[in-house]
């Protein structure tokens, strides 16, 4: 069974759900071929007006890397090689995606939000870039975009926690509900963009893609998390054999 569930709805809407919930949608090698193979198929779906990533449980998004997956070393880099490419299919997405901000949205997740054209915030929402934690070089390829140099700057160094207000304040959210309605909310914001012609969707998303350089920031933080994998500390510390 798969951690992963699929639907297409109306207006050309996909919404996919992360399903792990005993560990908070906690991405382990499964989930992260899963949810990579996903998302090339839709980027090949010429129907597709808007992604929606989403969770079956509203304690979490994503509470990031699952440190208990047991790993050798090469398996820690293939895994860390997997998150590679879904960063890079994130950013790459050719029409507009929506991520569902409910609950702990950490590491992993918080760079799965980030990656997404816009969000939408639970209440109960808990954010955390905890790179510099762990030593990992990871966040300001997609945070620095969102919010700035400076401010990207002291979420990342600090990786203390941000709360619904503070994500609304700082740009991060198109719009905000309770968590049990935060998804309700973000396909609504999907059916807003899902009428408009789906070729100047595309376009439109191109054109922020160049504009901001993304492409190449994720290229080159990519490279350094792989490389930080195999040579470095390595993720995660108690789950990866020497």
């Amino acid at each position: 069974m798969g951690a992963l569930t699929r639907e297409r709805l109306d207006d050309g809407i996909e919404l996919l759900r992360l399903d792990r919930p005993a560990v908070r949608n906690a991405m382990d090698s499964a989930l992260l071929l899963e949810l990579g193979d996903a998302l090339d198929a839709l980027a090949a779906d010429a129907e597709l007006r808007v992604l929606v990533i989403s969770t079956t449980n509203e304690r979490a998004l994503c509470a990031g890397a699952d440190v208990a997956e047991e790993l050798d070393a090469a398996g820690g880099v293939a895994r860390m090689e997997l998150f590679a490419r879904l960063y890079t299919a994130i950013e790459a997405f050719p029409a507009p995606t929506i991520a569902v901000c409910v609950g702990n949205v950490v590491g992993a997740g918080a760079e799965l939000a980030a990656g997404c054209d816009l969000r939408v915030g639970g209440e109960n929402l808990k954010l955390l870039f905890p790179g510099a934690k762990l030593g990992v070089p990871v966040g300001p390829a997609r945070l620095v975009p969102l919010i700035g140099l400076s401010k990207a700057r002291e979420l990342i160094f600090t990786g203390r926690t941000v709360g619904i207000d503070e994500a609304e304040a700082l740009g991060l959210l198109a719009r905000r509900a309770p968590a049990q309605e935060a998804e309700a909310a973000a396909l609504a914001l999907a059916r807003e963009i899902a009428v408009h012609p789906a070729a100047g969707l595309r376009n439109l998303k191109q054109l922020f893609r160049e504009y901001e350089g993304t492409a190449g920031r994720v290229v080159r933080e990519n490279a350094a998390i792989v490389e930080f994998q195999r040579t470095g500390g390595g993720l995660p510390y108690g789950g990866v054999r020497r």
